[in-house]
């Protein structure tokens, strides 16, 4: 599998997980992290959040969201 694909699948599964654990669609929860520059973290930091658990990854992208002005 390429690097690619396996960075648009985390950040897939990451975006899923967000809208799980805040019970929002994954649409929603695409354009938050979108808004709230949670998914261009997961873009700048792959190499070090795919190793971590998805649930430090979400509290993580929960953090980053936050400090730009979301409110999950």
């Amino acid at each position: 599998m390429s690097e690619l694909k396996k960075k648009i699948n985390y950040t897939v599964a990451c975006v899923n997980e967000f809208a799980k654990k805040f019970e929002i669609t994954s649409k929603e929860a695409f354009q938050y992290l979108e808004k709230y520059k949670g998914i261009l973290f997961l873009k700048e930091h792959y190499e070090i959040e795919h190793t971590l658990s998805l649930e430090d990854a979400i509290e993580d992208l929960s953090r980053v969201c936050r400090a730009n002005g979301g409110e999950y």
